[in-house]
């Protein structure tokens, strides 16, 4: 009952379960006995994880590694609990997001900040703490080892400054978070896939973004794993999508700037483009299915450039 789709080069999908199903996916790597995991969902998802952990037949104890793209919480809101029942793993994220691990409670605040306290609470629950021993700072050009198999780690920044990919460059895949988008199973059609890009708050960066995009497509990996949603093939033509929805969001943002409406404007505006470009895509959803999927996608996202409107380009 957890979700656990079992995929090519010792790699199994795990459904999250995070808001609904296939909206969030932990991704677990199993490689001569020992394993890793990429993501940890929230704190809801750790029995999940637990319950994958054992079906596929990987002790608690032979988890090395718990890869955190970054540390927003549908990410990492769990990786505490997660860590509290696997003895050896250690935790690796951006050395930006290894202070929020130790101690959650400014990304506790931050979260609330967005979602309002209630939800937050709905979402998330009490995040557990990460001893610092157990959290590795990495960066840019490391590597990661499990049992010989190496992943590259990568910053990608412009969905967060924190963010970081991993390449696996045995499988020839890279594990991307947010950075390659969103890509819900849903709006699939005929085995090709149609992603949207995420700018939610707060440290959406156009420029820094679409030159993440263009590195990991520019790597030409057979697949990638996305957080939202699992495994996906077609990376060079996702991220022609990918950029021209970052300049036409952008472009959306700078057109509104200056109204007293401009978040409302922006959500409205995010909805048609987002329904277009599916559409294009051969999406087959009526109109109001693609709206109630990517309803908390728009909010977000809206938020988001809004928070980089006032970073960037001053309302009049």
């Amino acid at each position: 009952m957890n979700g656990l789709v079992r995929g090519p080069d010792g790699i199994a999908v795990v459904d999250a379960e995070y808001v609904r199903p296939q909206m969030a996916a932990v991704h677990v790597i199993v490689h001569d006995g020992r394993a890793a995991i990429v993501d940890s969902g929230s704190n809801h998802s750790v029995p999940r994880v637990l319950e994958a952990l054992e079906e596929l037949g990987v002790a608690r104890e032979a988890v090395d590694w718990l890869l955190l793209t970054h540390v927003h919480l549908d990410h990492a809101g769990g990786a505490g609990a997660l860590a509290a029942a696997l003895p050896h793993a250690r935790a690796v994220v951006h050395p930006r997001g290894a202070p929020h691990l130790v101690d959650p409670s400014k990304l506790v605040a931050g979260t609330i900040a967005v979602y309002g306290e209630a939800l937050y609470r709905q979402l998330y629950g009490e995040l557990v703490p990460i001893p610092a021993a157990r959290v590795v700072a990495a960066g840019e050009g490391d590597r990661i080892a499990l049992a010989g198999r190496v992943f590259e780690v990568w910053h990608t920044p412009g969905h967060a400054l924190h963010h970081q990919v991993y390449v696996d460059a045995a499988a020839r895949t890279i594990f991307t978070g947010d950075t390659f988008g969103l890509c819900y199973p849903e709006f699939t059609t005929e085995g090709v896939p149609f992603a949207i890009p995420t700018t939610t708050p707060t440290q959406f960066d156009p420029d820094q973004l679409l030159a993440s995009i263009a590195r990991i497509a520019g790597a030409a990996p057979r697949s990638v794993h996305m957080t939202h949603y699992g495994r996906v093939e077609g990376a060079a033509r996702i991220a022609e999508d990918l950029a021209v929805q970052v300049r036409a969001l952008v472009d959306l943002a700078l057109a509104h700037r200056a109204a007293p409406d401009c978040e409302e404007r922006l959500r409205a505006g995010i909805g048609e483009l987002f329904a277009a470009r599916a559409q294009a895509a051969g999406c087959r959803l009526r109109r109001e299915a693609v709206d109630a999927l990517l309803e908390a996608d728009v909010r977000l996202n809206a938020a988001g450039l809004v928070a980089w409107l006032e970073r960037t380009a001053p309302r009049h």
